[in-house]
C-alpha cells in the first residue's frame, strides 16, 4: 500500500486528539475490509506501540494466546507462562503496563478485534475486565481496536449492554475513497491516468485503497482489469468469497441477498427481496439488511414523498456489482474479457448504471456543485406507474435532491466518452417527465432540470433547457 496517508484528514486529526488527550482514550476504528484501517493506524501511531496483536480468521482460542505470549515477550522482553484464558491474558498485559513510567503514553492496538471473539472465550468479558477493572482509571492508556467484521464491531462492541456499554471514548468509521482520494492515491502510486480512466477504474473497484494499490502503473487501465479478474488466478477474481466470509456470520444469506438485488438495478422493497429469496421477512432479514448497509454494500432510499412505507433496498457496491455483472458466472474464463469487450453494448450498458452508482457515492461533490452544500436536502428516487385513467404516462428518476429552499432538484445522469447533445425530442422528453412529477407527486415546489453527465453538454439551442448541470470533473 502507499507509503503516504491519503486523504482521512479527519480521521487523522481525532487520532492525534487522542495522543494529546490528558484522559484515557478507547477507540474503536471500523469500516469495510481493505479499506485502509490498519495502515492508517500503523503509520500515524506505529512508533508509539507499547503493544500491538492482530486477530486472525478462524483462528483457535489457544493459537491466538500462543501469539498474544510471542508478542508480549517481543514488547516486554520479560518471559511469561504461556495463559490459559483471555483473563490471564489481559493480567499479564497490565502487569506489564503498570511497571512503564507514568509520563509515557502507552498505546495499545488490538486489530482485527473481532476475530478474537471465538466461541466460547469469553474474549469480550477479559477485554471489558481489562479496561472497566484497570486501563480506564489510567489517564496515560490509549487502548485502540480496529475490526473489518463492521456487524461485530457495532453490534458486540459499540452496542453491547454489559460493561462496555458507552465505554469506547472515540468511534472512528473509515470510508472507502473518494474519487478525488482515488485519483491522488493513483497519482502518489506512479499511475498516471485520464480522469474518465480512473473514473471506470473506480466504478470497477470502488474507493478501496487495497485493491487500487493492486494497479500496476506500467499498463493501461483494460490490460489491469483483465489481470486482476479474469486472468488465471487473478487476485480479485476469488475476494468476493473472502470478503463475505470474513464479514459476516452466516454468509450464505448475504450473499443470496446481493446476488438477488444485483439482478435488480433500481432495487427491491424488503417484501420483494423476501419472497425472492425464499425468507421470512422477519428479524433475521431485517438484521441481514441493516448489517449490509453498515457494511456499505447496500443503500436505503425512499420514494419521493414517502418516508419508511415502501423502501427500497438497492445494491451499490461496486467491486460487488462488478464481480457479479463479469466475473462471477465467467464462463468461457476469458484472460482478455475485460479488453475484448470494451466497445461492445454489453460494456456501455454496465458503464451507465455503474456511472449512476458512482454519482450516488458522491452526493456531497453533487451538492457542492449545485451550490446548496448548507442546503438540508433529502435524496431519494422516483418510479410512476402508467396510470391511464388519470392520463399519467409511466417515468423514472434516479436521482431526485429535495431541497428545505423549496426547490427539487430532478435529476438525469448520462455516462459518455464525448459531450452529452440534448437533441429537441431529449428535452422534450425531459419536460414532459417533470411535469409527470408535477402531477403525480402534486408537490408545489419549483423543479430544476438537473444534468449529471461525464463529459459536459455539447453546446446548441437545447443546453439552455436545463437549470444545472454537473459534470465528472466535478465530482473530483
Amino acid at each position: 500500500m502507499s507509503q503516504r496517508i491519503i486523504g482521512r484528514r479527519k480521521e487523522t486529526e481525532i487520532l492525534m486528539n487522542c495522543m494529546d488527550s490528558s484522559k484515557p482514550e478507547f477507540v474503536a476504528v471500523y469500516g469495510r475490509r481493505r479499506v485502509g484501517k490498519t495502515f492508517l493506524v500503523k503509520k500515524l501511531l506505529g512508533s508509539k506501540f507499547c503493544f500491538y496483536m492482530t486477530g486472525v480468521y478462524e483462528c483457535p482460542r489457544s493459537e491466538l494466546l500462543a501469539y498474544f505470549q510471542e508478542q508480549l515477550l517481543e514488547y516486554s522482553g520479560e518471559k511469561r507462562p504461556r495463559p490459559k484464558t483471555w483473563f490471564e491474558a489481559f493480567s499479564q498485559l497490565r502487569d506489564y503496563l503498570s511497571k512503564q513510567p507514568s509520563d509515557r503514553t502507552l498505546v495499545v492496538f488490538i486489530d482485527e478485534l473481532p476475530w478474537f471473539d471465538t466461541p466460547k472465550s469469553n474474549f469480550l468479558r477479559a477485554l471489558d475486565l481489562f479496561w472497566n477493572g484497570w486501563a480506564s482509571e489510567r489517564d496515560n492508556i490509549k487502548l485502540i481496536v480496529c475490526g473489518s467484521a463492521t456487524t461485530w464491531m457495532t453490534g458486540k462492541l459499540l452496542g453491547d449492554k454489559g460493561g462496555l456499554h458507552n465505554r469506547v471514548t472515540r468511534k472512528l468509521y473509515l470510508a472507502p475513497f473518494t474519487l478525488g482520494e482515488t485519483a491522488d492515491f493513483l497519482h502518489n502510486n506512479g499511475v498516471e491516468w485520464t480522469r474518465h480512466q480512473i473514473a471506470e477504474c473506480y466504478m470497477i473497484m470502488g474507493g478501496t485503497p487495497y485493491y487500487l494499490d493492486m494497479i500496476d502503473k506500467s499498463m493501461g487501465l483494460p490490460a489491469n482489469i483483465d489481470k486482476l479478474f479474469f486472468e488465471e488466478g487473478a487476485e480479485l477474481s476469488k475476494e468476493y468469497d473472502i470478503l463475505f466470509r470474513s464479514l459476516f456470520k452466516d454468509a450464505t444469506i448475504y450473499r443470496r441477498i446481493v446476488e438477488q438485488l444485483a439482478r435488480k438495478s433500481v432495487g427491491m422493497t424488503r417484501e420483494q427481496l423476501g419472497a425472492a429469496i425464499k425468507m421470512s421477512d422477519g428479524g433475521k432479514l431485517s438484521e441481514a439488511l441493516d448489517n449490509l448497509i453498515s457494511c456499505d454494500f447496500l443503500r436505503k432510499y425512499n420514494a419521493f414523498g414517502s418516508l419508511n412505507k415502501g423502501a427500497i433496498y438497492q445494491l451499490t457496491d461496486l467491486y460487488t456489482l462488478f464481480y457479479l455483472n463479469w466475473v462471477k458466472d465467467n464462463a468461457e474464463h476469458n484472460a482478455t474479457q475485460w479488453s475484448d469487450t470494451i466497445d461492445s453494448p454489453r460494456h456501455r450498458a454496465w458503464s451507465g448504471y455503474a456511472f449512476e452508482q458512482l454519482c450516488l457515492h458522491h452526493i456531497a461533490a453533487i451538492k457542492q456543485r449545485l451550490g446548496i452544500a448548507g442546503v438540508a436536502t433529502s435524496v431519494s428516487s422516483w418510479i410512476q406507474k402508467a396510470d391511464k385513467e388519470q392520463g399519467i404516462e409511466g417515468a423514472q428518476i434516479d436521482l431526485v435532491l429535495n431541497r428545505r429552499d423549496q426547490i427539487v432538484n430532478l435529476c438525469e445522469i448520462k455516462y459518455t466518452l464525448t459531450p452529452f447533445e440534448l437533441t429537441p425530442s431529449y428535452v422534450a422528453k425531459l419536460i414532459e417527465r417533470k411535469e409527470t412529477f408535477r402531477r403525480a407527486t402534486s408537490t408545489t415546489k419549483a423543479l430544476h432540470l438537473t444534468l449529471i453527465t461525464s463529459n459536459g453538454l455539447k453546446r446548441n439551442a437545447q443546453a439552455d433547457m436545463i437549470q444545472s448541470q454537473v459534470t465528472l470533473d466535478d465530482l473530483f
